[in-house]
């Protein structure tokens, strides 16, 4: 097991993964850092008798090892095309359970231009978001709706007609919400979208429903089908419990859909700081599969994640990336109308902010929550202290009252 740490090599035209590595008793950073290039290119546990000059040509190179970092250059020739699920069996596959390894954290990967242009990426993303709702010059307020289960189809298109006439302008299913027997998907997306017609037809506004395709791949397509020839502009998929293969599935069929991204199941991978796999690296693999939206983090709900690390993941999804569209950020969980404007001072406007609980747990009633939520907003973009806002508006008022403007 030689030659995989080369400090002098200089990457040209590779995938670049940067990993936190901890070796394992006994084990020196460089023999650790060797396993990782070997195990994730070309190598095995041991010599082999049928290496080739092509081996030598492709395999891995450690070309930074700094204290408990390293960064590893792997040539394109090693990963096949568009295929997401082959690049991390790759790079993220065996080497989380190797014994030279006590514990490895895959940080970020820099992908190579003609590596970026081998994936579609999204078909719709934030601008189209933006054109569809004809919000410009503020975030998309949404609500998911509550309970997260238990309600029926009426009851759930109701509850979405109570919110949208009162200025929401997005709701979508939970992440755990299918086709149960006293919801059948048919007859929630029919129901809801009635809905959506109705706000057009009264309001003029064009509001959004996210229906939650996540099922077996073959059930998703068909869902994705429904929704469309019915006239809805978005589906939801949770792109982990689905799979990075079911996601590019959806997406290369180009069903003129907006894909809102759930990150169900990603703190298993994320939340760890030395061991797992990176948000970041989930969500430049999510905007290469051809999510329009991605939930990414909110900094002060009840969901995990830093602020300088959820600011460089909606950085990341928002600006250039060799031609392939901005996706939009998603904060959700935990969200309240009194955190709204901290939220958006924190992560900025071209954002979709969904509420939960602080909507419908609104002392006044779902319509005074969703109320509360605009006021919050138009207090942030008129810089306005929301707590000033309040005293001429008792919706949001009543939230501050109940909430506060902290997250407990």
């Amino acid at each position: 097991m030689t030659g995989y740490v080369d400090l002098g090599y200089r990457p040209r035209d590779d995938l670049i993964c940067e990993f936190y590595v901890e070796p394992a008793p006994g084990q020196s950073m460089k023999q650790a850092a060797e396993a990782v290039a070997e195990e994730s290119s070309t190598g095995t546990w041991t010599e082999v008798r049928t290496r080739k000059p092509m081996v030598e040509k492709i395999h891995a190179r450690v070309f930074e090892l700094r204290h408990n970092r390293i960064r590893v250059a792997y040539p394109r020739e090693l990963f096949e095309s568009g295929n997401i699920p082959q690049l991390m069996s790759s790079v993220a596959g065996n080497i989380f359970g190797m014994k030279a390894i006590r514990r490895i954290r895959l940080e970020d990967m820099e992908f190579p231009r003609k590596m970026v242009k081998s994936y579609k990426g999204p078909e719709l993303g934030l601008r189209e978001i933006r054109r569809l709702t004809r919000i410009m010059d503020r975030p998309i307020l949404g609500t998911i709706y509550k309970p997260k289960l238990g309600l029926k189809p009426g009851e759930q298109a109701g509850l979405a007609y109570r919110v949208y006439s009162a200025g929401i302008d997005y709701s979508k299913d939970d992440e755990n919400l299918g086709s149960m027997v006293f919801n059948r998907f048919q007859d929630r997306v029919v129901k809801i979208l009635d809905v959506v017609d109705r706000i057009k037809s009264e309001q003029g506004r064009r509001v959004v429903y996210a229906a939650n395709i996540t099922a077996p791949v073959d059930d998703m397509l068909r869902r994705a089908q429904f929704v469309r020839d019915h006239g809805g502009k978005c589906i939801m998929i949770d792109i982990l419990t689905a799979g990075w293969s079911a996601l590019e599935y959806i997406t290369k069929q180009r069903l003129k859909l907006i894909v809102h991204g759930h990150r169900a199941m990603h703190a298993a991978l994320t939340r760890n700081p030395r061991h797992g796999i990176s948000m970041l690296v989930i969500a430049k693999l999510a905007r290469l599969a051809g999510v329009s939206a991605l939930h990414t983090g909110t900094v002060v709900g009840k969901m995990e994640g830093g602020r300088e690390d959820v600011l460089e993941i909606d950085r990341f999804l928002r600006e250039r990336w060799h031609g392939l569209k901005p996706v939009m950020p998603i904060a959700s969980g935990g969200l309240h109308p009194g955190l709204a404007p901290r939220v958006t001072e924190i992560l900025g406007k071209d954002l979709i902010m969904t509420f939960g609980g602080g909507l419908w747990g609104h002392p006044g009633g779902p319509e005074s929550g969703a109320r509360a939520i605009r006021q919050a907003v138009d207090s942030a973009m008129k810089g306005i202290p929301v707590r000033e806002y309040a005293r001429k508006h008792p919706e949001l008022a009543q939230a501050i009252e109940e909430w506060g403007t902290e997250f407990h």
